[in-house]
């Protein structure tokens, strides 16, 4: 384990700063001498920087669910319900740490326990993170990210279909088409590439999750989170369940270059 309370990463084109302590976040994406984040701790846990979601992503109504026969409780840190998992805020031990890259560890501080681990490596054209959850007993898992970025001059987010959200806010389990902005609703089937842009700097989203969550209700913040099942997966269903011993892993991509001329 290497001792240290923040890590900076560099390439000729971007920053990055991590902070293990601070659920393993990015908390500043730098392009261009552009931040594409919001910093500010003072937003609260789940309002700055890019944090890692897991066990689960997204809302457990009420933070209960049933699994393998039994009823399960958690903490409603939005109460009424469950959001996030237990990663965002948990302190992360630092496994291995370079210019370019680090490796991050941290216990899942719920029921069926588990570790949830992320490689975050920074090359010369973007910033991938691969976020991964290991089982040691029967469980239901999703992982994801949560990026808070400072809203775009323009943006392309479209997609075939989302989930209808009841009276409560919380997804179900049924797919409409996708309704007007503003949005905090789970899409699927983006129609083409995940594209945000900024006058110093282009960013394209790519990820192996197929759910996208965009939140866009708060003024000069938007959140396009991918993961890798719905909010309230483990109520709707499209949560992965893990054996003993087994692994649920997701990659994202940031990928930038100076927008073109047109943009």
């Amino acid at each position: 384990m290497v001792a240290v309370t923040v890590i900076e990463l560099a390439s000729e084109e971007a920053s990055v700063t991590v902070h293990p302590g601070a659920g393993g976040r990015l908390a500043s994406l730098e392009v261009f001498g552009r931040e594409l984040l919001h910093t500010d701790p003072a937003r609260g846990p789940l309002g700055w920087g890019s944090y890692p979601m897991a066990p689960w992503a997204g809302r457990v109504r009420h933070g209960t669910f049933r699994f393998a026969g039994r009823d399960e409780h958690l903490p409603t840190n939005l109460p009424p319900h469950a959001i996030h998992g237990t990663a965002y805020d948990a302190t992360w031990e630092v496994r291995d740490a370079g210019r370019d890259y680090c490796a991050l560890q941290a216990p899942l501080a719920w029921p069926f326990g588990g570790v949830a681990h992320q490689h975050i490596h920074l090359h010369p054209a973007g910033l991938t993170c691969v976020l991964t959850v290991y089982a040691t007993r029967t469980m239901p898992a999703v992982v994801g990210w949560h990026p808070c970025f400072v809203t775009p001059d323009r943006s392309s987010l479209e997609f075939a279909g989302m989930y209808r959200r009841d009276a409560e806010g919380i997804a179900v389990r049924e797919i409409v088409a996708p309704k007007p902005h503003p949005w905090d609703d789970c899409f699927v089937e983006p129609r083409s590439p995940l594209r945000l842009a900024w006058r110093e700097v282009a960013l394209e989203l790519t990820s192996d999750c197929d759910h996208w969550v965009v939140f866009d209700e708060l003024p000069g913040l938007l959140c396009v989170e991918p993961q890798s099942g719905p909010p309230d997966a483990f109520n709707i269903g499209g949560a992965t369940v893990l054996e003993p011993g087994e692994m649920l892993q997701r990659q994202l991509t940031f990928r930038w270059r100076p927008p073109d001329r047109q943009d």
